[in-house]
């Protein structure tokens, strides 16, 4: 049995991606996470490290997009005091010294300098490594899971990636998908962040399904969370959401052509009552919306 970290999925893209993330948790090898941002992968990255033989140890996670170019190197590997300005009066110690016997999450990967990934790939090949400030050779053993939604190979191109550590990175490459590819997840994931706070109507999950999700499973739950407050009587509406325009055609369901009731009235409620716009939404004509609204008691 496999730990999957409470990730909910109901599309058979997704399931791939997570039979795949616990199947290669057992060789103990770099693994490369790609996706957009929101997507999930640092969820994907804990179930890696949960079902390898790492699992007890630590899981250490760095943003390498959120740090400081100059602080990276010292935030991986560790400094002597005053080995950089504004250094501490003691020594520190990296990321790699404190996820020693467990797994290192490198999350925007392509965002690390030059110089930190030339000390990366030496890590990688070796287990070794310096503190700034130090030269003091320290061994650790780590497994490394790095995520990115950069074009690395398009970097490499560009002379800003190192291509010799790509292909130390992408041992084995889980590509996420956009929640925008994977319509049938939006539900059951609702409902999970949902938590039995609240209810959604016919309406609400239709504008839920229609939605683009620019913003993938983050917006998804920050959406949900803030629905849940502003509810009344426990019961999210389409107006709770407060979504943007739906996607060209989402309107329809994943599994019938034909929009019902409650996606006619979510798109006429995302449209403010504007025909032709709901129309367009559902991917549908003005006449064709009309007959449909007649046909269902549908008031303009």
């Amino acid at each position: 049995r496999y730990d999957l970290r409470g990730i909910v999925f109901a599309s058979n893209g997704m399931e791939r991606v997570v039979e795949l993330a616990c199947q290669v948790a057992r060789a103990d090898v770099p693994v490369l996470i790609t996706g957009p941002n929101g997507a999930g992968k640092e969820r994907i990255a804990e179930i890696v490290q949960a079902n390898s033989a790492r699992a007890k140890g630590a899981f250490i996670t760095v943003n390498c997009g959120a740090l400081p170019s100059e602080l990276i190197e010292a935030e991986l590997f560790g400094a002597e005091p005053g080995a950089y300005t504004g250094a501490p009066n003691r020594a520190r110690e990296g990321r790699f010294e404190a996820a020693d016997g467990g797994t290192l999450f490198l999350d925007e990967i392509g965002n690390l300098p030059l110089a930190g990934q030339m000390k990366l790939l030496r890590i990688l090949e070796t287990g070794q490594f310096e503190r700034l400030g130090s030269s003091k050779t320290r061994h650790v053993s780590v497994r490394v899971i790095s995520a990115t939604n950069a074009d690395l190979p398009n970097l490499i191109r560009d002379g800003q990636f190192r291509e010799d550590l790509f292909y130390r990175l992408n041992v084995i490459e889980l590509r996420l998908p956009p929640l925008a590819e994977r319509s049938d997840d939006i539900l059951p994931l609702a409902e999970h962040f949902l938590q039995g706070r609240a209810t959604l109507d016919g309406g609400a999950r239709s504008a839920l399904v229609a939605h683009a999700w620019p913003g993938n499973v983050r917006e998804l739950k920050n959406a949900i969370d803030r629905a849940s407050l502003l509810c009344s009587e426990g019961m999210i509406t389409a107006r709770d959401l407060a979504l943007g325009p739906a996607r060209a055609n989402a309107g329809r369901s994943p599994t019938d052509a034909e929009p019902d009731k409650g996606m006619i009235e979510a798109a006429l409620q995302r449209a403010r009552g504007v025909i032709s716009q709901a129309a367009s939404d559902l991917g549908l004509s003005r006449q064709a919306l009309y007959r449909r609204m007649e046909k269902m008691g549908i008031e303009t």
